[in-house]
């Protein structure tokens, strides 16, 4: 089509955007304008449609990293359509052209005699009442669709340069969101299917990936829980600065993620740094760097904000109402407690107590003897002070790495299995034999070890000695653990229970 130039285009569906929409809506709107148009689905996902009684086909061209899409429109042509333009139509839906027996059809005839007895093509008609907007050299859209009898809303930003594009979203605060183009959105809305949501956790240690798929009145399922040893905060300590080649392995992991959540029709992606972002004097340049290879911003939370998220968790997951209880998590860089009553939290904090700093402070990674050992167990404990002179809580639930492969080591679970670790108890005698055996092997020694995560063999032998040393500050013979940590409590506070 001559004049027309390919635009790069990003939307979301959902019921509403609050801050973005409030943003959009100080701006100068364009006129509301209605209308009523009819699309044709197929697995092919091209934007095939009737609009101001017009056949208007759009094809996605290229997809570019950050999943922002350039879409190029390739027909707009009117009724009676000619039959040389009917084979375009079928071409955009992938789907062998019908025996033709006109030179053109009407829209019912097209529908009637062609689209209907393919059973391929999925016929949606669309009510929109769209507002444009002017933001950042782009244009933006708010639009209420009602689409047979439901309704929903899409805020969408397009623009022939993707870097504007990428900045207006953000700006909007919707780059967690998954680009969702009309037709595969329309298609979700249709199929009933159960929405599904990530989280990615990026860790001083590792990255945890969550997919979640809510089903009304049945709450969450697990589509996908895993976990990537990246060592982002490797000599962290050091200098204070994340090194190029964890932060290459740390981006490469979540860019494989992103594919992947992306892969599964999640409706959007929250991420969440921790413990070494925090600490890290180069964390924005971390975080661009994230950002410029997958389109995704990570929110660096306080310690505070992770034992609150860590405590929901427990509560969904474990169904705690009653007593006091503590939660801790213990990971590569600092450790959260929560401390609560019931669903009340009462206290929250985050102490710079992490598997990696003690690792490389006294050499851990290797077999070392009991002396070595001792110094590292006192270290923790004063650096655990802050546990010191409290009330024993009547359950204390343990969760992190450290703890739930020393579960899986206890359990002797060769493949790791969620529902067997969610629940089960440490007591301090399993916890002094698993020190005993880390401190006596080396890291390719401890890798034999049944249950034991391989790239976890360098710092499991600090993670258990921190674990220890919580019970003994909180004077309990036994810990419950929990398999469901900050991913899953992020999980239920970003898009609800």
């Amino acid at each position: 089509m001559a004049g027309i130039i390919p635009r790069w285009e990003w939307r979301v569906f959902g019921t509403g955007f609050g801050a973005a929409e409030d943003a959009l809506a100080a701006s100068t709107p364009g006129p509301v304008e209605e209308t009523d148009e009819l699309y044709l689905l197929s697995a092919a996902g091209s934007n095939v449609k009737v609009r101001y009684d017009l056949m208007d086909i759009k094809l996605l061209r290229e997809v570019d990293a950050d999943g922002l899409e350039r879409w190029e429109p390739v027909l707009k042509a009117g009724f009676p359509l000619p039959a040389a333009e009917v084979v375009r139509v079928f071409d955009a839906l992938g789907v062998p052209v019908p025996p033709m027996t006109r030179d053109a059809y009407t829209l019912d005839q097209l529908l009637a005699e062609l689209v209907e007895p393919t059973h391929a093509v999925w016929m949606v008609r669309v009510h929109k009442r769209r507002r444009r907007y002017a933001l950042a050299n782009c244009m933006a859209e708010v639009a209420e669709l009602e689409v047979d009898g439901r309704v929903a809303r899409t805020i969408s930003v397009e623009s022939e340069d993707p870097s504007a594009v990428r900045a207006a979203v953000r700006s909007l605060g919707l780059d967690s969101q998954v680009n969702t183009g009309y037709p595969r959105g329309l298609w979700v809305r249709m199929d009933d299917r159960p929405q599904r949501h990530a989280v990615i956790d990026v860790g001083t240690n590792s990255v945890k990936f969550h997919i979640g798929e809510r089903d009304p009145g049945e709450g969450w399922r697990a589509i996908v829980d895993r976990a990537e040893l990246t060592r982002l905060g490797e000599g962290l300590g050091d200098q204070g600065v994340i090194a190029a080649e964890p932060l290459k392995r740390t981006v490469a992991a979540i860019a494989a993620m992103v594919e992947e959540a992306r892969s599964q029709g999640v409706r959007a992606i929250a991420a969440v740094g921790t413990a070494g972002l925090r600490m890290a004097r180069n964390r924005e340049e971390v975080i661009a760097a994230i950002r410029d290879r997958t389109g995704l911003t990570v929110e660096v939370i306080s310690g505070e904000e992770e034992g609150r998220l860590a405590y929901l968790a427990v509560q969904a997951g474990l169904g705690v109402t009653e007593g006091s209880m503590v939660v801790f998590d213990t990971g590569g860089g600092s450790s959260q407690f929560t401390f609560g009553q019931g669903r009340q939290v009462q206290e929250r904090f985050s102490v710079n107590v992490g598997a990696v700093r003690y690792t490389e402070l006294y050499g851990l990674t290797g077999a070392v003897g009991p002396e070595v050992v001792d110094d590292a167990l006192a270290a923790i404990a004063a650096d655990l002070s802050r546990l010191d002179g409290r009330p024993r809580p009547d359950r204390l639930v343990g969760m992190g790495g450290a703890v739930t492969n020393m579960t899986a080591v206890k359990l002797e679970l060769a493949s790791y299995d969620p529902d067997r670790v969610q629940g089960a108890v440490l007591d301090r005698a399993e916890l002094d034999r698993q020190i005993e055996l880390y401190r006596s092997r080396d890291a390719e020694a401890r890798r034999g070890i049944v249950g034991l995560q391989p790239k976890r063999a360098e710092v499991i032998l600090a993670g258990a000695s921190i674990v220890r040393t919580v019970m003994d500050k909180l004077g309990q013979q036994s810990l419950t653990v929990s398999d469901r940590g900050l991913r899953h409590g992020l999980l239920v506070h970003r898009f609800g229970t």
